[in-house]
């Protein structure tokens, strides 16, 4: 895991959680909910590559 994506998801997450509040103290629960399960779902199409490796190691290391 390159240094890089940490970095993304670390913007990101600061991005998510500033968005977040300013929601929730205008007032739209539902939207800042929206907002915050869009970014999960922006991380897990980052890291999905990374996991799916971990699993081709792990597989390829114990011969199944």
């Amino acid at each position: 895991m390159t240094v890089e994506i940490i970095i993304k998801i670390a913007a990101l997450g600061i991005v998510v959680a500033l968005l977040n509040q300013i929601l929730k103290h205008a007032g739209r629960d539902d939207q800042a909910f929206f907002v915050t399960m869009a970014g999960i779902v922006v991380v897990l199409t980052w890291i999905l590559p990374y996991i799916v490796d971990v699993f081709n190691s792990m597989q390829d290391m114990f011969g199944l």
